[in-house]
């Protein structure tokens, strides 16, 4: 790195207000340079709209930069109105069929590429446990580890088949708990044994598959962590993640605007603490007040603290090594308006094969 305003920039990825970039969105990018962009259905109006703005925002990133889309199917699902309605993990699942459960991630693949992204925050690996249902609905695959890991595992062949991107989350699991983490803390009652044989068995079963892991903002306080967030925890990100399930891949934390932070601890404090747990990568998608002060505030420790500024180079090192191996491949080129059309029969009729087998 060249410098401590490139390194803070380079572990930033940051959403945008609307369809097209504002000028104060150029300046801004200009500045800190952050290492992606994530959209969402407030920036999607077509394929070729959408094209327009990655291309227009990914001239401001860092190298190996990530275009991200928030593309689970089923309940998140920001292509939904663009393309199709994808049918969700649990439903895909639900079948039993590992070829179309594979399948989920081609066409999800696919509606990647025909709009410019090169990543998807999914697949969730989060049991789909009676105490989480009415938060987590249909996103979660399965109630048990094994059915998490199977569905997992073909999905992302599925992503990989067409050189696309997938993110496990929400780590160390939110399946045991009852609030929504946009809004506030999940405090998850689940005790270490129980999260490490079950919550935490899909990440430790495919540790070499998962090339991005996204952090949760939930606490569990009947672990050593106690009530801090895992998002900024150095006992989850670093102590388990990295060397007790011994994970080498990219860490990314769940979106830095939801409550379930925000309301432990102010912007600054939090962005901060994510970057001494151990996070490769820090989303903040949508102000850029927030955006500019989570900067500012790395800058600022990185000045103050010689020990802060050597993690920072280290872990802004780290990121742009991991990105390199994973994101270097060029921009996929733009369908006709006939292979989009196709693309939405496909994945029209996947939905009613899905549907059709499910179990009675």
């Amino acid at each position: 790195m060249k410098s401590l305003r490139q390194a803070a920039g380079s572990l930033l990825i940051v959403g945008l207000e609307g369809p097209e970039l504002s000028p104060l969105e150029r300046s801004w990018l200009k500045l800190i340079r952050p290492a992606g962009i994530i959209l969402f259905r407030r920036n999607i109006e077509n394929a070729t709209q959408t094209r327009s703005l990655l291309k227009d925002a990914s001239a401001y990133c860092a190298d190996a930069h990530l275009r991200c889309v928030d593309l689970e199917g089923g309940l998140v699902d920001r292509l939904r109105d663009a393309v199709a309605r994808q049918p969700s993990a649990q439903a895909v699942a639900r079948t039993g069929k590992p070829a179309l459960m594979q399948k989920h991630g081609e066409l999800i693949a696919r509606e990647c590429l025909a709009f410019g992204f090169n990543t998807t925050l999914a697949p969730v690996l989060d049991l789909g446990l009676p105490t989480s249902t009415s938060v987590m609905g249909s996103r979660a695959a399965a109630p048990d580890a094994e059915g998490v890991i199977e569905y997992t595992r073909a999905f992302l062949a599925g992503l990989a088949a067409r050189g696309i991107t997938g993110c496990a989350k929400h780590f160390p699991g939110l399946g045991g708990g009852t609030l929504d983490s946009h809004h506030a803390t999940p405090f998850i009652e689940r005790t270490w044994k129980q999260l490490w044989s079950e919550d935490l068995a899909p990440y430790r079963a495919l540790r070499k598959e998962l090339p991005m892991v996204m952090v949760s903002h939930a606490a569990y306080p009947k672990t050593r962590s106690g009530s801090s967030p895992a998002t900024a925890s150095p006992f989850w990100v670093t102590t388990v993640l990295q060397r007790r399930i011994g994970y080498r891949g990219l860490v990314f934390s769940d979106d830095m605007e939801m409550g379930g932070i925000l309301k432990q601890m102010p912007i600054e404090e939090a962005v901060v603490s994510a970057v001494r747990a151990g996070m490769h990568l820090i989303e903040i998608c949508h102000s850029p007040e927030l955006i500019l002060r989570a900067y500012e505030s790395v800058l600022l420790e990185a000045e103050r603290s010689a020990a802060f500024r050597k993690i920072l180079l280290a872990r802004a090192r780290s990121s742009a090594r991991l990105r390199a191996r994973q994101f270097s491949a060029p921009s996929s080129r733009q369908l006709s308006a006939t292979q989009l059309s196709a693309l939405t029969a496909a994945v029209q009729n996947f939905a009613l094969t899905v549907e059709s087998r499910q179990p009675k």
